[in-house]
């Protein structure tokens, strides 16, 4: 019989840009990490941040090289975040769902995976999913835990604006969002008052597992954010208590952020949208 008393074991998963990490990005941790362990059900084991590679083509993107360093930098003296470079290693975009698959697989499996073949879907316990015509590749048995009732849980952490992006065309796929608040589930972090409860009613899917979507009020706002960032470096004003000193020190010895950094990609299609778009043509 289970322990009625233990706890759910989570790994909290940040996709994103980190363009450049704020310490924003980190206090998400930190928010959702207390949220989890006040419920009494959950016990967060581990954080990562996992950068988009270069071939998502959003606007201003600098070199995943250089995000994923003051990741690291930015993460030096947690005990528990961590960065993950696999994602932004790849030649093409990955859906986040596939992200999520990967790094489940690599919590299921005792050998060291670095393989899209691995990110198979999450099946429930007991039951049986259909071949998809999509998949990657086959499931390995053989590398599948034998009690993944043991294997934590991962759990896409995001802002409000993540869960709210579900809405735009082409953005996702909507089998993708199904999975991941299905087998997955969402941390969100929402700002006081926020809309976006009337955004997961008005949404079926959203709203048929909502309790997989655990929404996580930020009662000491703070509005850092990216763009704010690299608009301040643009105009040359101080970035200093908004990032980590390690980050801003890095970004001013290899000067990464510019009039001209941030016209990169400009006028290129994001990367999913051109995806998902070419797909519903087909």
């Amino acid at each position: 019989m289970e322990d009625p008393d233990r706890k759910t074991e989570v790994v909290l998963l940040a996709c994103g840009s980190f363009n450049p990490i704020t310490n924003m990005h980190l206090r998400l941790f930190e928010l959702a990490k207390d949220y989890l362990h006040e419920t009494g059900k959950y016990k967060v084991i581990k954080g990562i941040i996992s950068p988009v590679g270069d071939a998502y083509k959003k606007k201003g993107l600098i070199s995943a090289d250089h995000r994923v360093t003051m990741a690291k930098l930015a993460t030096k003296n947690s005990d528990w975040v961590e960065v993950d470079d696999w994602e932004s290693c790849q030649s093409e975009w990955l859906e986040t769902l596939k992200v999520l698959r990967y790094h489940h697989e690599k919590l299921s499996s005792p050998e060291p995976t670095n393989s899209l073949e691995n990110a198979i879907p999450l099946t429930k316990a007991g039951r049986k999913r259909k071949q998809e015509p999509n998949r990657h590749g086959p499931i390995k048995k053989k590398n599948q835990s034998p009690n993944i009732k043991n294997v934590p849980q991962v759990k896409l952490l995001c802002g409000s604006d993540v869960l709210e992006s579900f809405g735009i065309p082409n953005l996702w796929k909507l089998e993708d969002i199904t999975e991941i608040v299905e087998n997955h589930g969402l941390v969100c972090i929402s700002r006081a008052g926020n809309s976006v409860q009337k955004f997961i009613y008005e949404s079926d899917i959203l709203w048929k597992h909502r309790n997989n979507i655990h929404l996580v009020e930020e009662w000491i706002t703070n509005d850092i954010s990216s763009t704010k960032i690299r608009r301040a470096l643009r105009r040359g004003q101080s970035i200093r208590y908004l990032v980590p000193d390690a980050v801003q020190a890095y970004i001013e010895k290899h000067n990464l952020y510019s009039p001209e950094s941030e016209d990169r990609n400009a006028g290129v299609v994001l990367a999913p949208l051109q995806k998902h778009a070419s797909d519903s043509k087909n």
